[in-house]
């Protein structure tokens, strides 16, 4: 609503109308006028009023008609229409009300009753506007928040979910640019899987997976790592990207010793159904670059380094139920776990020999 206020007076008698001008010009209101039925809807249109004093008896159009036509109007703003007429008996006033009036004033119009009416109209016009105003932008949140949703949706079919989340909150994808960050790097794999994959039933193979990535998938998740891929019965996970934490490698260590529990609890069932499995993990902290790989209709976020090819390495090299670490891995975590140092190895496709520790448990 403006301030002041617009209000359109309606009315063929000239006197009426310069009355009610002076009357609420005097009140610091800013006055519009109109004559007849069909100049006042040219006026409405064009000027949007907050508040109409419409004269119910006129030539043309008369004041019931064109409140009709305004109230019907779905394109106009609500205007509250307070009607004024010199009849008013009760099967006037209901006509009125009826047709689409907000209030009534009899002629002659005590100064009183005006100014109490139109000020009434004019808080409830306010009021009206606050709470349009109101929905509008609760609307828009809710449109915003729906989209988000729906991004978030998609963006977490082919990324990790901090990921799309990161994306969302940002607002763009710069995040998914090249950039170098240290990180901690998990490997694991289930120990025997080849050999049960070519003599198991492909049913009993998908079985196995599900229970497998149910059991760690949400320790993944609890510790907010970042999950890179599934590559069959391999998983890739990594710490301090796209979301930064202090703790990576603590969380690293208790992601680790918490997923050879859970699949150490299902070793037994798959013995019982007659399948060698166990699972081997592997760890190590250093510098990777990260980033977007794919193209237009596909991509993935990965890391690529030295540290996530030593973290492979050590996974391979991972016996059941062995959880194998980077000697700088190690040092970050000596305080709170349990390691035993096995010296310097050399790894598979390493040139140089690493040292590696074997992460027991934390530390009471």
């Amino acid at each position: 609503m403006r301030d002041p206020a617009r209000i359109l007076v309606v009315d063929d008698v000239a006197d009426n109308v310069e009355i009610l001008r002076m009357r609420l010009s005097s009140l610091g209101y800013e006055v519009a006028v109109a004559e007849d039925g069909e100049q006042a809807l040219a006026k409405v249109r064009e000027d949007l009023p907050d508040l109409i004093l419409l004269d119910i008896m006129m030539p043309k159009i008369d004041g019931l008609e064109v409140v009709r036509r305004l109230k019907a109007d779905a394109t106009l703003p609500f205007i509250p229409v307070i009607l004024v007429t010199a009849k008013a008996t009760p099967k006037d006033v209901v006509a009125g009300l009826n047709a689409g009036g907000d209030d009534y004033l009899t002629k002659p119009i005590d100064h009183g009753a005006l100014v109490a009416r139109v000020r009434a109209m004019l808080r409830i016009k306010a009021l009206h506007d606050e709470v349009q105003e109101l929905n509008r932008g609760l609307e828009a949140k809710v449109r915003d928040q729906v989209g988000e949703l729906q991004r978030v949706s998609r963006l977490r079919s082919f990324l990790a979910p901090q990921l799309a989340q990161a994306i969302v909150s940002s607002g763009d994808e710069k995040i998914l640019e090249n950039h170098r960050r240290e990180v901690v790097a998990l490997f694991c794999d289930l120990r025997g899987f080849t050999g049960f994959s070519e003599t198991a039933e492909p049913e009993d193979i998908m079985a196995v997976l599900a229970e497998y990535h149910g059991a760690v998938g949400p320790l993944i998740r609890k510790y907010e790592g970042t999950l890179d891929r599934f590559t069959g019965d391999g998983m890739m996970v990594f710490f301090n990207d796209p979301l930064p934490c202090e703790d990576a490698p603590q969380r690293a260590a208790r992601l680790a010793l918490e997923m050879r529990d859970a699949v150490g609890a299902l070793v037994p069932i798959w013995t019982k159904r007659g399948h060698r499995l166990g699972l081997g993990i592997g760890m190590a902290q250093g510098y990777a670059t990260l980033g977007r790989i794919g193209f237009e209709d596909r991509f993935d976020y990965t890391a690529i380094g030295a540290v996530i090819n030593l973290a492979a390495r050590l996974c391979g090299e991972a016996a059941d139920g062995q959880v194998l670490m980077s000697g700088r891995l190690a040092a970050a975590i000596e305080e709170m776990a349990d390691i035993e140092d096995l010296g310097e190895r050399q790894l598979k496709g390493m040139a140089r020999p690493a040292a590696v520790a074997l992460l027991r448990g934390l530390k009471a």
